[in-house]
């Protein structure tokens, strides 16, 4: 499976809005199958896009790539951080991030979601999650337990002084669930008032072993060639729902 994820420098909303036709162009005649582009890659947290204009253009873009799966990263629509994935010119999914910034005030601009989103595309079950998320072990979970997710997709904006983080816990996430997971960051913002320097590219395959590019923008998933986890939470899970608290007397 070719992916591409965008190495996104962040400009003017205009700008961006153009930048976003062309790179998906780009993208699909390359052969990806699956394209993403990060967290809040037309707006950043101080500009605006009319949803209407944003929706025109992912449309244009999907519809003339039939064969090609877009994950337009988020924008902000109905007080949501909203991912989005098209197909064919058409929306097949949505997901509201549920698990906001709180040091980015990110509750200001946006409410959270209330639900978990997967979308399933011929024999693959993707599991959508957003930047923050993946610090929550258990959305992860949740996905690959109840949606029997093959792969986790993670767009972001992620500061490059935490790449340590951000890449130990897309790892981590793999691990734990024996899943592929692809982490899709904003490179830069270029904005005026709002310049940030963001992290890395990553995707893990199940085991948690870095797929290798020359590039950070165009990925190889040998889905079929990598053994099964050593540990299948699918087959040995155990639902507990008590805690049991012990007081020294």
């Amino acid at each position: 499976m070719k992916v591409h994820l965008s190495r996104w420098v962040c400009l003017e909303a205009g700008t961006n809005l153009n930048r976003l036709a062309e790179e998906s162009a780009q993208a699909a005649n390359s052969g990806a199958e699956l394209v993403v582009f990060p967290e809040s890659f037309l707006h950043g947290y101080t500009q605006t896009v009319e949803p209407r204009r944003a929706r025109a253009v992912f449309r244009e873009a999907s519809g003339s790539h039939p064969g090609t799966t877009f994950v337009f990263g988020t924008f902000t629509e109905d007080r949501r951080n909203r991912l989005t994935v098209w197909r064919a010119g058409r929306e097949i999914a949505r997901y509201d991030k549920v698990h906001l910034f709180g040091p980015n005030d990110e509750a200001a601009l946006w409410d959270p979601g209330d639900r978990y989103s997967a979308v399933t595309i011929g024999p693959l079950t993707i599991g959508l999650l957003t930047c923050n998320d993946v610090r929550f072990p258990e959305q992860a979970r949740e996905l690959r337990l109840k949606a029997r997710c093959d792969l986790l997709v993670l767009p972001a904006w992620w500061p490059w002084r935490r790449d340590d983080v951000w890449r130990t816990l897309l790892a981590a996430r793999a691990i734990e669930n024996g899943v592929w997971v692809i982490g899709c960051c904003i490179a830069a913002s270029e904005m005026r008032g709002e310049r940030f320097a963001g992290a890395g590219n990553y995707v893990f395959d199940p085991h948690g072993a870095p797929v290798r590019t020359e590039d950070d923008r165009g990925y190889e998933l040998d889905l079929a060639c990598v053994r099964p986890p050593i540990v299948d939470p699918l087959e040995t899970y155990r639902e507990v729902g008590d805690v049991q608290i012990f007081a020294a007397t």
